[in-house]
């Protein structure tokens, strides 16, 4: 029995190094998300292939509504500290992406308002909304819930509403894997640049 017992444990030590041999301990994921291209509308309209328009870029990636009271914009805000802080020899090697999961309300010129507003630069950041079948792929894709909540009419009868959704920025590499996930809204921004720092290197 114990030699057997001991056979047991050196297989499951050899396997347990095999798994772990290309693992990266900064860094608890490394999910490929270039195995599936969906089709969006950016801020001027023009069609373009996520997550294809950030290949070889270092990328922060969120998905956000625009009519959001709180979390959306505590997240591009944060998203945008981040861009500012980033050292110059790094600001060329990422970029940042903003999918909305209610384009029905977040057109391309709602968008790119909505972008303008807050001063960020189409050169490194792209805001995209697409059709319901791209939007919840991708949704499905990073593991992002969004629910609308309670509607009600405006005084114009314009449909109002909420969406419970999930707060997250995603890390993604240069070599198109998702290495991490960040609570959005509350991100620790300085963590974050460390972690695209490293990736740099």
């Amino acid at each position: 029995m114990k030699k057997h017992t001991k056979i047991f444990w050196i297989t499951a030590l050899v396997f347990f190094i095999t798994i772990c041999s290309g693992c990266d301990k900064r860094f608890p994921l490394e999910q490929d998300i270039f195995r599936t291209q969906n089709t969006f509308l950016n801020q001027d309209s023009i069609q373009v292939d996520f997550p294809e328009i950030i290949k070889d870029k270092i990328t922060l990636f969120t998905m956000i509504y625009t009519h959001c009271p709180d979390i959306c914009p505590m997240t591009t805000h944060n998203m945008n500290l981040v861009e500012q802080r980033l050292p110059d020899n790094l600001k060329d090697k990422v970029r940042f992406v903003v999918i909305s999961f209610d384009p029905d309300r977040d057109t391309p010129s709602v968008f790119k308002k909505y972008a303008e507003i807050r001063d960020l630069s189409f050169n490194t950041w792209s805001f995209l909304s697409g059709d319901e079948k791209n939007t919840n792929e991708v949704m499905l894709k990073f593991n992002i819930t969004a629910i609308p909540a309670d509607s009600t009419y405006d005084d114009d009868g314009t449909l109002s509403y909420n969406v419970i959704h999930t707060d997250r920025i995603s890390l993604i590499d240069q070599n198109g894997k998702l290495r991490a996930n960040y609570k959005g809204s509350t991100a620790d921004l300085n963590m974050l640049i460390e972690d695209i720092k490293y990736l740099a290197d």
